[in-house]
C-alpha cells in the first residue's frame, strides 16, 4: 500500500509540475510567434533563420531551462542572444507558458528573449512569444472524410494551372514552349486536381489567363471559361469541393462582369466571411455539400488597393484566410531551397482566436522543366513533414507543384491527408 501511495505521489506531483519542470530533451525549433522565424545558431552568435527543417542549426534540445544546440547552450551576452557553455548561469532560462507558447525570461529580471525588430535574436523588455515546435511532433489522424474540416483535407493544386499548352496560348509563342502543365483544366479536373492557380490579366482581349508579358498570346483563354468548366464539373460531380488561386492583375470591376459570365457560380460559391467561419472554424466536407457551397475563389490583390472591395461580390481575399509559402524553391536545374517561409511576410505559423488558416505550399522551380519536377513532386511529402509543417505548425492545404502528372504527388496528397500536424 506505501509503495502505491508513493507512485501516486509521484504521478501527481508531475501532473501539477509546469511544463517547464516536466521538459526532458526534447528536441524542438525555438520558432518566433512574431516573424515566424527560427533561431539558429552561427558560430558563437544567434540569428533569425527561413525555416529549413534538420539543416541550418536550428534545432535545439529543451531541458526544462535551457536548450542547447550542439556542445553549447543559447545564452545571453548583454542585449545579445549567443550560445553558451551550458553550465553558464546566463544559459538558464524561466520558461513561461502562454497557451501553446512560451516566454523566454531571464531569471530574476524583465528581459526576455525578443525577434521582433531585428534578425539577430536579443534580449530586451518586450516579452515575445516562442513556439517551442517539436521536431518529431504527435501526428493526429484525420477524421472520417466527410467529417473533416476544410483545414484537415489536403488537395492536389495545379501552379498555372492556365499555363498548359493544351486549352489555348498563355504567353508569346517562344514562352509557350515551357507550360507548367501539360494537360488541359478538364483532364486536371478528371485526375484529381482540386486547386487552380490561375494569373488574369486585362488586355484588349479582355481578363484572360497568361504569364507576365499578354501580347501576341496565341488563342488566349478568358478567366470566365475556365470558372465555367470547374462550374460544370461540380455540378456533374456533387461531392467534389475545388479552389481557385487568381493572381490577380485585373481592376474589380472587370473581375466581377467576368464572373458575372459563368452560368451557376453563386449556386456554388462559397463565402467563409458569411459562413462565420472566423469565429467557428471551417465547415466539414459534409456541410459543405448540405449546402451546395464548393467552390472557394481566392485574389491576391490587396484590399487597400480596391475602391470596390473584391469579396462583396464573393472573391476573397487570400492572405486574410491563408497563410502561403514563398513561391520558388530556386532555379529550374541544380540543387534546390527547401526552407518553408512566407510569401507575404505574414507568419506562416499564424494562428486567431477559433480560427486556423488554411496552408497553401508552393513546391516548384522558376522554370517547369519537366525532368526537374518529377524529381522534386517525388520528393514533396519530404519537404512537407520535415519543413513546411513545422514551419506553419499546420498541415498544408493545398499543395501547388508543376507537372502534377509527373513524381506521383498526389500520393503526398494522401499521406498528408490521413494523419496531420
Amino acid at each position: 500500500m506505501r509503495a502505491t501511495r508513493t507512485a501516486l505521489a509521484v504521478t501527481l506531483l508531475a501532473l501539477l509540475a509546469p511544463p517547464t519542470a516536466r521538459a526532458a530533451d526534447t528536441p524542438v525549433y525555438l520558432q518566433s510567434a512574431t516573424t515566424g522565424l527560427n533561431a539558429g545558431a552561427s558560430g558563437t552568435t544567434v540569428l533569425q533563420r527561413r525555416p529549413k527543417g534538420d539543416e541550418d542549426h536550428q534545432q535545439w534540445t529543451w531541458s526544462g531551462r535551457t536548450l542547447r544546440e550542439g556542445t553549447r547552450c543559447l545564452g545571453r551576452s548583454g542585449d545579445q542572444a549567443v550560445t553558451l557553455p551550458c553550465d553558464s548561469a546566463d544559459a538558464q532560462w524561466d520558461v513561461l507558458p502562454d497557451g501553446d507558447r512560451h516566454r523566454l525570461k531571464v531569471p530574476g529580471a524583465d528581459r526576455y528573449l525578443v525577434a521582433s525588430g531585428t534578425d539577430q535574436v536579443r534580449v530586451g523588455t518586450g516579452a515575445d512569444l516562442w513556439y517551442l515546435t517539436p521536431v518529431s511532433p504527435a501526428l493526429t489522424p484525420a477524421p472520417p472524410e466527410g467529417e473533416r474540416r476544410l483545414d484537415q483535407v489536403t488537395f492536389l493544386t495545379a501552379h498555372n494551372a492556365y499555363a498548359n499548352g493544351v486549352d489555348g496560348g498563355f504567353a508569346p509563342p517562344f514562352v509557350n514552349l515551357a507550360p507548367n502543365q501539360a494537360r488541359g483544366i478538364g483532364q486536371q479536373l478528371a485526375d484529381g486536381v482540386r486547386g487552380f492557380q490561375l494569373d488574369v490579366h486585362h488586355t484588349p482581349d479582355g481578363a484572360i489567363l497568361c504569364h507576365n508579358s499578354c501580347t501576341l498570346v496565341s488563342r488566349p483563354v478568358a478567366l470566365w471559361v475556365d470558372v465555367q468548366r470547374v462550374v460544370d464539373f461540380l455540378r456533374a460531380n456533387p461531392t467534389e469541393f475545388v479552389t481557385i488561386f487568381l493572381e490577380d492583375y485585373v481592376p474589380a470591376e472587370v473581375l466581377r462582369a467576368e464572373l458575372d459570365r459563368v452560368d451557376g457560380l453563386a449556386d456554388v460559391l462559397f463565402r467563409p466571411d458569411r459562413a462565420g467561419v472566423r469565429t467557428n472554424g471551417w465547415p466539414t466536407l459534409n456541410t459543405l455539400r448540405a449546402t451546395n457551397k464548393r467552390l472557394l475563389i481566392f485574389t491576391d490583390h490587396a484590399r487597400s488597393d480596391d475602391a470596390v472591395p473584391r469579396d462583396g461580390f464573393g472573391v476573397m481575399y487570400q492572405p486574410e484566410w491563408t497563410v502561403e509559402n514563398y513561391w520558388s524553391m530556386g532555379p529550374g536545374v541544380g540543387g534546390s531551397d527547401w526552407s518553408c517561409y512566407s510569401r507575404w511576410g505574414t507568419p506562416l505559423n499564424r494562428t486567431e482566436p477559433g480560427f486556423r488558416p488554411l496552408f497553401v505550399m508552393n513546391h516548384f522551380r522558376d522554370v517547369p522543366f519537366t525532368g526537374t519536377a518529377t524529381t522534386d513532386n517525388g520528393k514533396l511529402a519530404d519537404r512537407a513533414r520535415r519543413f513546411c509543417e513545422p514551419a506553419a505548425r499546420k498541415t498544408p492545404t493545398y499543395l501547388a507543384v508543376d507537372h502534377y502528372h509527373l513524381g506521383n504527388p498526389m500520393a503526398a496528397v494522401q499521406a498528408l491527408s490521413a494523419a496531420r500536424f
